[in-house]
């Protein structure tokens, strides 16, 4: 049977809601059916089988409120989550009710300050005085029962602690899912306006030359049978505006490629800014290879995105420069520092830095910033060894072309 057959069979009031937690997890690149292993949580209502005698009560409460609370959990995960409150304040309710025949019942209350917090991610203090409340009436009905202090207190900490660590949680998870969806806009913005850029270029470039080379032809055709000679001399003039417009296409279109790093640059500034990250760019991107330059766009886009993820820094240092037949590029941060070599897509940015044939340096003290530095040769070495086997024998034309001594790797 069909995946949509199947959804068909079910009501519509118990499918994912667009606003659902469900389709807010879909969002972000999660998968919903993982989250649902912590109902296993909720096999813990069965504990009182293991700990003491159960009398018929206790299967009455297990017969009809376990069923219910599927359902409530189901419900917080598929409904609107504007309804998500309701549902966590049924599911305490039922931990209420349990109690007083399952002492497991408190485990529903977790489940209910779980999405009370989760429900008011927008206004953190409602939701911790909505996990209060649900925990002081728990903790005030086990001491009603009687219950051994121990075991209450164990049970006002575990219902605290997932309350207070899954609101906060979710507002990071929030947080971040907005932040990637900036980092796109601006991205897209500066795609489009480099897009822009490039339709003014060529058409002030073509619009004017080929407007010329058409009204030369023209009179070229007219001028073919009455005077041959200065029908040829428009020839040549069209030639020589063709040729003309050629050359400038081409100069244009290596000054799109060499722009990579410029849009790229700009687009670390605002991504940076929109975190309260200052940058501070020393000179203006220098014109390097496509090759180059595709590969170090990509190494500074990935640098600037775990100075957001994970340094916690306010200013970041960025340098770019060429000389003796090099590029290096440095990125510095004030962060926490304490990067782990091989984590952070360190490992992607190593590998990439080893494909033009030069070394990655991380400096990372913990609680001084990262220094991230990389020193490459302005000719990929496939590209060396293609020019030097042609001008003569086959040697290791990378050596030649690039001092490696120089770039000596320390450990980060």
């Amino acid at each position: 049977m069909s995946q949509s057959a199947t959804a068909s069979r079910i009501p519509a009031y118990l499918l994912p809601a667009p606003d659902s937690l469900w389709a807010q997890m879909q969002r972000s690149s999660g998968n919903p059916k993982l989250h649902l292993f912590n109902f296993l949580w909720s096999l813990w209502i069965f504990a009182t089988l293991f700990f003491t005698e159960v009398e018929s009560s206790f299967w009455w409460t297990v017969g009809l409120g376990y069923p219910l609370f599927v359902a409530l959990f189901w419900l917080v995960h598929v409904r609107p989550f504007a309804e998500m409150r309701l549902w966590a304040g049924l599911m305490a309710s039922l931990a209420l009710l349990t109690m007083l025949w399952n002492p497991a019942g408190w485990t529903y209350a977790v489940f209910g300050c779980v999405y009370s917090g989760m429900a008011s991610c927008k206004n953190p203090r409602l939701g911790i005085l909505r996990i209060g409340m649900i925990v002081s009436m728990m903790a005030s009905l086990a001491w009603w029962l009687d219950w051994p202090w121990f075991v209450i207190l164990m049970s006002i900490c575990v219902c605290l602690s997932s309350g207070l660590g899954a609101m906060f949680g979710y507002m990071s998870q929030l947080r971040n899912l907005e932040l990637r969806h900036s980092h796109e806009e601006v991205r897209r913005l500066a795609a489009a306006t480099e897009r822009e850029r490039i339709g003014r270029d060529l058409h002030d470039l073509l619009g004017h030359t080929l407007s010329l080379i058409t009204l030369k032809l023209e009179l070229s055709r007219r001028l073919f049978d009455r005077d041959p000679e200065a029908s040829r001399r428009e020839l040549i003039e069209a030639e020589h505006e063709a040729r003309k417009a050629l050359a400038e296409v081409r100069a244009a279109v290596t000054g799109i490629r060499a722009t990579d790093l410029a849009a790229e640059l700009a687009s670390a500034r605002l991504m940076l800014q929109s975190s309260g990250v200052v940058l501070e760019c020393s000179g203006a991107a220098p014109d390097l290879p496509p090759e180059i330059e595709r590969d170090l766009s990509l190494l500074l886009r990935e640098a600037c995105t775990n100075v957001v993820r994970h340094a916690r820094a306010t200013r970041v240092q960025l340098t770019i420069r060429v000389e003796a037949g090099n590029v290096h590029l440095r990125i510095s941060d004030n962060g926490r520092g304490g990067v782990v070599a091989g984590g952070n897509g360190l490992t992607g940015m190593r590998e990439r830095v080893r494909a033009l044939g030069g070394v990655l340096r991380i400096d990372s003290p913990r609680g001084s910033g990262t220094t991230l530095e990389v020193l490459a040769p302005l000719k990929p070495p496939r590209e060396i060894y293609r020019d030097e086997t042609a001008a003569g024998p086959a040697v290791d034309g990378t050596a030649r072309a690039f001092d490696a001594s120089r770039l000596t790797e320390r450990p980060a």
